[in-house]
This record gives C-alpha cells, structure tokens and sequence, in this order.
C-alpha cells in the first residue's frame, strides 16, 4: 500500500532526498540528523513515489539505498512526484470546490457577500452547518487571486471576484521539453499532468533531475528577480553544517551545462560584490524592499559575463584577470574539434592557423573553472599556459602523474 501521509514542510523532504539520494547514499545507522523513526517514515514516504527507480545495496556498513534512472526509458523527472503531494484539510478541499462552482463561469463576478449566501446554500443541501467564516473565505479568495486563479475587480467600495479565463494548453511536446530542461520544470508537468495522452516526444543524453527539489526557490528567486527586491537567504554550508543569511539583491539565475547545477548570482550589499549562490545550498527565502539600483547592477553583471566562464566573478590569485591560451592539433578526419571549440568557447576566442592547428584563449576571473573543459582536449594539445602560475604548476602536475600512472613517457612535453 502507498504511503499516503501528506507533506506539510517540504524542506524536510527536500533534506531527506538529497541525504538519501544525492550526498552519499547513507544507510539507516550513518543517518544522524534525525531519529531512527524520522529515518524509516521518510523513507516510506519516498519509497511510495519513487519505489520504481529504487535500488538497494548492502556493505559493510549497512543497507544503502540509492535511485537507479536510466533516462533512455525514464523521459520524465520522478522527482517531481515530490511536489505533487500536498497538505489539506476536510475544510480546505470542500472550500476550494464550493468556491470554484460559484465561480465556474469567468463571465459572472461575485461580492464576498454572495459568495457566502451560495456558500450557506450548497452546505445546506447536504445538512452541514456553516464550516467557514467570512474572514477564511477572503484569505482563501486573496490566495487564488495571487496565484492567478481568480480576478478582483472593486467596483466602488465593494470586491468583486470571478474565475480567470485560463489559457489553453500548450502543445504536448511544448511542454514535455519545458518540463525536463526549464527552471520550475514542474509547472509543465503539471500542465502534462492534464493531458489524456504521454506525448514523450524527448530523450536526454544527459538528464539533470536533482534541480526538481529546488523549483520552490527557484520560484520565490525569480519572483524577486521580476519584482526587483531584495532578499534575505538562509544557507547551508554541509561541510561545517553551519547556516548563515545574506541580504543580497538577486539579478540573475545561472545553470551549469556540464552538471545541471543551478546557482543564484547577487549583489551582496556588504561585500560590495557580485557572488554566486548554489540554489541547492539555499534553505529560505524572505522578501525584501524594492532595489532602486536594480537595474544598474544588473548591468554591471552583464558586463561581467564577458570574463566569466562560470559563476566566479573575481580572481582567486588576486589579479583581475587570468590569461589562458593553448593549442591543438588535429587530423584530417577531425573536423569536429575544431567545431567542439567554436561551439563551446563561452567568452573564449578561437584562431585557427591551419586545416590542423587551432589556437583558444581567454581572459577570466577564475582559470580554475576551466580545467576540466580543457582536459577534454588533453591529448591534442601542443602548448598551453595559465597567467597563474599555481594553475599552471597544478596542470602541468596533473599530466605528469597521468602519465606515470599509465606507464607513458612524455615529461618533456609537459
């Protein structure tokens, strides 16, 4: 039988997937943020959505258990099952029932007044006495006004409501590509969700599933983004399970092509600086004032991005910029290196001397954000050379110790 007990806090099931899941896979006894008891009921709970993709494996230390997708049959995020288990009352399902068959028609509007008289009226039929109050009904109608669900329109000194007109769906595949590759991804499952057939009109290669914990931070940073304010965000820092807040202007949100990982760029008022913020390592977010400068710092990240390859936005050698340039050589058949390094030179610049010979190089805040890209490329380089010396040394070093351990000559080309 699934495990029907319903989600009050999802930052607890957030916390719980990714201990389970994502930072090592711990067994029962390793688990020590929480009871024994905490353990096996989140456990439960998670094994009811995800029992599919479930697999276990015993060591020495204890039964792991960790998920086993296979995106060439999965086409849709599991995760997102997470979200689609909510808390509800008796109270709360029949008021949202009652009030959107007063509603039905988005033509009609409707005073708080009638809206309650209709309310009195459809408890009377089924003998129920009054269960809500004016003031609930209004907080209930002020929740589906902000979330777009219902319009208010005051007409004098009196509120009306009606139902918004909804937008038709977009196309099956629209949506299906929206769900797996977007920020808030689980939007369009739920609009999937409503469709009588499963388009699955996509594969991914590389399918980055981990991001459908954090679409309710994403939410809340894009809400702040649009509206411009500040925010106040509680992190975590797991290596020294510390938490910390930083008031902080969001301008942007970030999204690793290499590992799906999402991250928040934000001035941070007392540092004076733009930094970056892994969304994943984000607990909370509270909403602050209108930002006045806004627009002018989000400016200045723009122009920031042409020496960023990554996230980082100041150099960790303390210059204010790295130089990187190296070569590589190719062969007649291998015209899609080349290509590779057009196609993937973010801020870089690529020179190409000859039908075998090409040449990148860029100038950034943070050289270190490149290796491994240019590790990529290892066994067609001919020269390279990093204006940080200790990147360079580390590099240099990294080959060598590759070489030793593979038994192959070529420290003199290192």
């Amino acid at each position: 039988m699934a495990y029907n007990e319903r989600v009050k806090n999802f930052n607890r099931i957030r916390d719980y997937m990714r201990e389970f899941y994502v930072y090592g896979f711990k067994s029962r006894d390793e688990f020590t943020k929480k009871s024994a008891r905490s353990y096996d009921d989140e456990k439960r709970r998670l094994e009811s959505w995800l029992g599919d993709y479930m697999q276990f494996r015993q060591t020495a230390d204890g039964k792991n258990v960790f998920l086993s997708i296979d995106s060439r049959l999965s086409r849709h995020n599991p995760l997102y099952k997470a979200w689609k288990t909510k808390s509800f009352t008796d109270g709360d399902i029949t008021l949202h029932f009652i009030i959107f068959d007063i509603l039905y028609d988005p033509e009609k509007k409707f005073s708080i007044a009638e809206i309650m008289k209709a309310i009195d009226t459809y408890l009377s039929e089924f003998q129920v006495p009054r269960m809500f109050d004016e003031s609930t009904v209004r907080k209930k109608l002020k929740e589906y006004v902000n979330e777009g669900l219902i319009v208010s329109e005051k007409t004098g000194r009196t509120v009306y409501y009606r139902k918004s007109k909804m937008e038709k769906n977009p196309e099956a595949c629209m949506l299906d590509f929206y769900s797996e590759v977007a920020p808030c991804g689980v939007i369009g499952s739920f609009l999937l969700d409503k469709l009588t057939n499963d388009p699955k009109c996509f594969a991914f290669k590389h399918h980055y599933i981990t991001s459908a914990m954090d679409s309710e931070i994403i939410c809340r940073l894009f809400r702040a983004i649009r509206e411009k304010r500040g925010l106040t965000i509680e992190t975590i820092n797991r290596k020294k399970n510390t938490v910390s807040n930083h008031d902080v202007v969001p301008l942007k949100i970030f999204i690793s092509v290499q590992n799906g990982r999402q991250y928040l760029m934000a001035y941070a008022p007392e540092d004076k600086r733009i930094s970056s913020y892994r969304t994943d390592n984000i607990i909370s977010v509270k909403y602050g004032e209108t930002v006045g400068e806004f627009n002018e710092l989000r400016e200045k990240l723009n122009h920031m991005q042409q020496f960023m390859w990554g996230v980082r936005t100041q150099s960790r050698s303390g210059n204010r910029l790295e130089h990187v340039e190296f070569t590589i050589q190719y062969d007649e058949g291998e015209t899609h290196i080349p290509q590779r390094l057009e196609r993937e030179k973010r801020c870089g610049k690529v020179e190409h001397f000859d039908k075998h010979t090409s040449r990148f190089y860029a100038d950034v805040y943070d050289s270190s954000e490149m290796i491994p890209w240019i590790r990529t490329f290892i066994c067609r380089i001919t020269e390279i050379h990093f204006s940080n010396e200790a990147i360079d040394r580390q590099f240099k070093k990294d080959v060598q110790v590759m070489y030793e351990m593979y038994g192959v000559g070529g420290s003199e080309n290192v």
